[in-house]
């Protein structure tokens, strides 16, 4: 299930459609109570979504490019290349050659968070998962690295 899109089931190839079926059937609850609660999110990204003032694209791609080199120079980091994008579904992400896209709509957030995004792309130039390595590495970043996590979460699809 993911917000906006809706419930999709995946048969295994061996697996029969009457089977996947009594699977689906047996599991209904759960879609259902899921179900609700992707309906909300959509609710509150449409609510937000209406409301959210525009992003100037340039001044969003100079602060979230100042502000990842800075950080990144200020703990030692490396990178290949910076994007910056106007994402629906991410933050922010790192690629296995250390390529760090930012969305743009991190200026929206408060700029601890949006910090938080910025380290938490900058640690996976060094650990390429979310292993308790990288979690320690962040927590060293940022303090408590999975309650910034949370935070982050509470501003979700309201603002992407």
């Amino acid at each position: 299930m993911k917000p906006l899109r809706g419930v999709r089931v995946a048969v295994p190839y061996r697996l029969s459609l009457k089977k996947a079926e009594e699977f689906v059937h047996a599991k209904s609850d759960w879609i259902n109570k899921h179900l609700e609660r992707i309906k909300q999110y959509e609710r509150e990204y449409e609510a937000n979504s209406q409301n959210a003032p525009g992003i100037d694209r340039a001044k969003a791609k100079r602060k979230l490019s100042r502000r990842l080199k800075y950080l990144a120079d200020k703990h030692g980091f490396t990178y290949e290349r910076a994007f910056i994008r106007n994402q629906r579904t991410r933050w922010g992400s790192c690629s296995q050659k250390n390529d760090i896209s930012l969305n743009m709509k991190l200026v929206r957030l408060p700029d601890e968070l949006m910090d938080y995004v910025i380290l938490h792309e900058l640690a996976h130039t060094r650990c390429k998962n979310h292993s308790s390595e990288f979690w320690a590495e962040l927590d060293r970043l940022v303090g408590n690295g999975k309650g910034m996590d949370a935070q982050l979460k509470a501003y979700g699809l309201g603002l992407l």
